[in-house]
C-alpha cells in the first residue's frame, strides 16, 4: 500500500542556502541522526539534481542498502531521490525549498510502499511512522545549523 509522509519546517536562511548545504558531499552524513551510520558506497551524482548514489544506512549491526536516482524536482530549489534498488517496494523522496516571509520552508514529501515478508517488517520499524519525524526533526536542527555555519552565525 502507498502512502506519503510529509514534513515541513521553516528555518532562517534562504533556498540559495540550504540547496547549497544539500549539494554538499557529506550533507547525506551530516543529515543521518546517531545511532544511524550512514556510508557512502558509490556516488555518481553529478549534481544534487542529476546521477546515482549507492549507500548503505547501518541501523547498529543491520544494513540497508539503497542505490537512489536524483533528479530535478517540481521547482527550481526541489530535488528527488527515487530508490531504485533497496529495502523498500517504493521510496521517492522530494525535497522542495522555498524561500519564505520568516526565512526558508523545507518540505520533505515522501511516497513509501513497504515490501512484504521480514523485510518489509525492519522497515515498518525504522522508515515509516515517529521514527520518520523523528529523523526530519533532527534534518531540520542539522539543517539549521549547517546553514548558520554557512552563513558565519554560530549561536542557537
Amino acid at each position: 500500500m502507498m502512502k506519503t509522509f510529509e514534513h515541513r519546517s521553516i528555518i532562517p536562511g534562504s533556498a540559495e542556502q540550504v540547496m547549497a548545504f544539500y549539494a554538499t558531499p557529506n550533507a547525506p552524513t551530516k543529515l543521518t541522526p546517531p545511532p544511524i551510520f550512514f556510508q557512502i558506497n558509490d556516488d555518481r551524482r553529478r549534481s544534487i539534481k542529476d546521477g546515482e548514489l549507492e549507500f548503505t544506512l547501518w541501523f547498529g549491526p543491520i544494513p540497508f542498502r539503497w542505490l537512489s536516482r536524483h533528479e530535478p524536482g517540481s521547482i527550481e530549489h526541489s530535488f528527488i531521490d527515487r530508490m531504485l534498488t533497496g529495502p523498500m517496494a517504493t521510496w521517492v523522496h522530494e525535497h522542495i525549498v522555498r524561500d519564505v516571509p520568516d526565512g526558508v520552508e523545507i518540505t520533505d514529501r515522501i511516497q513509501i510502499a513497504h515490501k512484504g515478508g521480514i523485510v518489509g517488517v525492519f522497515t515498518r520499524l525504522f522508515f515509516d511512522g515517529l521514527p520518520l519525524r523523528l529523523l526530519f526533526n533532527f534534518r531540520q536542527m542539522a539543517t539549521r545549523a549547517a546553514v548558520r555555519r554557512m552563513t558565519g552565525q554560530h549561536t542557537l
